[in-house]
């Protein structure tokens, strides 16, 4: 795989663990909304179930995070590493003048 095709492909990965975060942030807040409603409601088995759900939840969300950030990162290196600006440029060049 070439240096462009390979960073491509990394942003690509880095884009969906962004989505991957959003979708985990939003499933968080609706067990957090079902918590707050059964508050009132007083159901046996969503007051047993639902935090320890919320907490399995959370926890992916910190796993989700940190492989971002660390993916995110070594994305940024690699790219600054193998000056894909510059190849990125070349391409564009390239296809211009073909």
């Amino acid at each position: 795989m070439d240096t462009l095709k390979k960073f491509e492909l990394m942003q690509k990965i880095v884009r969906e663990l962004e989505d991957l975060q959003h979708s985990q942030q939003a499933l968080v807040q609706k067990i957090g909304k079902i918590e707050v409603d059964n508050i009132e409601l007083g159901d046996k088995r969503l007051e047993k179930d639902m935090p320890d759900m919320h907490q399995r939840l959370a926890d992916n969300l910190d796993t989700i995070v940190g492989i971002l950030e660390y993916f995110a990162e070594k994305t940024d290196k690699f790219g600054d590493k193998n000056n894909v600006d510059a190849l990125i440029d070349q391409r564009a060049i390239d296809s211009a003048t073909s």
